[in-house]
């Protein structure tokens, strides 16, 4: 149920009506932005009655809610959302580009490798200390170790850190070293750690699950809104299709879709949406053309001795390009990259 409060109404207002909520069994969610709305969400045994909200001072209108992602749908909140990140913020006019290398291999290579993507015009740095790897005996990162070079680079060049969380109990260690913590497609729907990074007050970038529909996608960002964590960004990363021809299958239309559904900022990742570095670059710029907020670029110094994901990481010299072309297409729909 979404609670619409009166243009009039006050912060005492709003406390009755989450105080009746709480009387009811039921969880609210307040949302201040040109207008107060209280979502209700959650499960109880007593029935959820209008009329007894409608009734109450500074309330303005009651409707029930037309889809089970209550706080992450447009009809909670109609505003995009936006939250900074270096200086800028996602979901703005900017598209901001998170660059960097799959894995964080060595202390020399993610410094140097941070200070190419910065000097082309990257907003922020991404990197793999942790790495869910199809096989076991691949390599699966330096962990902590990892997470202190990106730190480092963080100092060398100012670019913010987004790295990927794996596990609940790594949310706190992570997130002393991250700026933005990642929730990688293969933990999409991993509740706990949902739940987790739900507590935490770092921005989260959420990727689509391989075989997850755009609805799913919504439900588990709304998991990480209701624990209270409102700085959620959501990837279109591609999905697993028959074709062959690239790793994945770029969903073009879930961006327009999602930013249809949900006020949360889009992000695209070109580079696991294809797999290979050359169709990187156009796949990037329908994104953006096609209403992306964001990018997540994967970018290596020396592609072919990656220890991961080499074949679709771009060099210093193709992500140089592909910002230059990425900043055309953003011109061409009113928005600047």
């Amino acid at each position: 149920m979404i609670i619409l409060m009166a243009g009039e109404s006050t912060t005492e207002h709003v406390a009755a009506v989450a105080a009746q909520v709480e009387q009811d069994g039921y969880t609210s969610h307040v949302w201040s932005g040109q207008r107060t709305i209280v979502a209700v969400v959650g499960h109880s045994a007593t029935p959820l009655t209008p009329a007894v909200y409608e009734q109450m001072s500074g309330v303005e209108k009651v409707t029930p809610t037309r889809v089970p992602y209550t706080l992450a749908s447009r009809q909670f909140h109609t505003e995009t959302t936006q939250f900074p990140l270096n200086g800028c913020k996602i979901g703005a006019d900017k598209v901001l580009v998170i660059a960097g290398p799959c894995s964080v291999e060595g202390r020399e290579q993610i410094i140097e490798t941070a200070c190419a993507v910065k000097e082309a015009g990257a907003t922020a740095l991404r990197g793999g200390a942790f790495k869910p790897r199809t096989s076991p005996y691949s390599f699966q990162g330096h962990g902590e170790r990892g997470l202190q070079w990106l730190a480092e680079a963080r100092e060398v060049t100012g670019l913010p850190v987004v790295t990927e969380v794996m596990d609940p109990h790594l949310v706190d260690m992570v997130g002393q070293y991250a700026d933005v913590l990642q929730v990688g497609a293969r933990n999409m729907q991993n509740f706990t750690l949902l739940n987790a990074v739900g507590l935490s007050r770092k921005p989260v970038l959420l990727k689509r699950g391989m075989s997850s529909t755009v609805e799913d996608l919504l439900m588990a960002a709304e998991y990480v809104l209701a624990g209270g964590n409102h700085q959620v960004m959501l990837c279109e990363r591609g999905i697993r299709t028959f074709e062959t021809a690239t790793r994945n299958t770029f969903d073009l239309n879930a961006i327009p879709v999602l930013k249809q559904l949900t006020h949360l900022p889009v992000i695209a990742d070109p580079s696991h949406a294809v797999g290979k570095s050359e169709y990187v670059e156009p796949v990037a710029r329908a994104a953006v053309a096609a209403g992306a907020d964001g990018l997540i670029v994967e970018v290596h110094l020396d592609p072919p001795n990656a220890m991961s994901d080499g074949r679709q990481s771009l060099t210093a010299a193709q992500f140089t390009a592909m910002m230059q072309a990425v900043r055309r297409v953003a011109a061409a729909v009113d928005r600047s990259a």
